[in-house]
């Protein structure tokens, strides 16, 4: 089988990881890591690897465009927009990992199939990717949900520059996503940098005001859901399970990272990459007729 040809645009955190989930992929295929300074420690891991780097970031795509069937872009919204106009022209596929809100909103558990009809795909946030399932399951499963309230709390170390530089985006592309997929018209989203040492785990508590639930559907569903993210984010797990209370639901959950190249707390960063895999895996398997 031919695998999918991937460019990554990004040397950052993200960028890296990406990186070695990717070469570890059957169905992906590294060509080009691309950032903006040679000596950078993304860089250094990818030419360690045996993989062509770049620094003339967009550019670089567009002069090895012949290479590449699919870029990661793990940069920043603004540039994201930038790059998504160049990228266009030249029909490639984009699994955005920023929330810049170009591309069609993807949860790998609820819309995995769905989005492959695109060629630019947004993994929204990392608060997305760990309490959108769960928002959408409250959404299947109750009548009239009036209100869904999501926090996440991550590692203060884990949050790099693109993180902190992204927050407003990160708070509207969260709580548009959570609208979406729920089809709650009131949302809110949260996130908290916690600074404390030893790391904490990324958690992440959905809140939901809700009339007379029904708890015995809604348990099942989770279960259900939970399984299915667990097949791409391993440590992804339900910490609370569901509880009614004071007129609203509550349901937390976990996600704790592979340990790639970031640390294992760093879940934040690594359910969003493990998503973003499971997407292009999944071109790659539409591409070569595979099911």
């Amino acid at each position: 089988m031919k695998k999918l040809r991937v460019a990554i645009l990004g040397s950052g955190n993200i960028g890296t990881d990406l990186l070695i989930k990717t070469q570890r992929s059957e169905f992906l295929e590294c060509v080009l890591f691309i950032g903006r300074n040679l000596s950078s420690p993304g860089m250094a891991k990818a030419i360690a690897m045996g993989v062509k780097v770049s620094d003339e970031s967009i550019n670089a795509i567009v002069k090895n465009s012949d290479l590449i069937d699919l870029v990661f872009d793990a940069t920043s919204a603004k540039d994201a927009k930038i790059h998504w106009d160049i990228i266009d022209k030249l029909g490639k596929i984009v699994v955005d990992m920023t929330p810049a809100k170009i591309g069609v909103f993807c949860i790998p558990a609820v819309n995995l199939d769905e989005v492959l009809e695109y060629r630019n795909v947004n993994m929204i946030t990392c608060g997305g990717q760990a309490s959108i399932p769960i928002a959408h399951v409250i959404g299947k499963t109750q009548k009239n949900v009036k209100y869904i309230e999501v926090v996440s709390s991550i590692a203060s170390r884990s949050a790099g520059p693109a993180t902190r530089l992204n927050l407003d985006e990160y708070v509207d592309t969260t709580e548009n996503a959570i609208k979406h997929f729920s089809n709650v018209p009131r949302t809110k989203a949260i996130l908290n940098l916690n600074p404390a040492n030893p790391c904490i785990d990324m958690q992440t508590t959905i809140f939901a005001q809700v009339e007379n639930p029904d708890m015995d559907y809604l348990q099942k569903e989770i279960d259900v859901m939970i399984k299915k993210i667990q097949e791409y984010v391993p440590g992804y797990s339900l910490l609370v399970p569901p509880v009614f209370e004071n007129g609203r639901i509550v349901i937390m959950v976990k996600a704790q990272g592979l340990g790639d190249y970031l640390p294992k707390y760093a879940g934040n960063l690594d359910i969003i990459n493990c998503a973003a895999i499971a997407v292009a895996e999944q071109y790659s398997k539409k591409i070569s007729n595979i099911k």
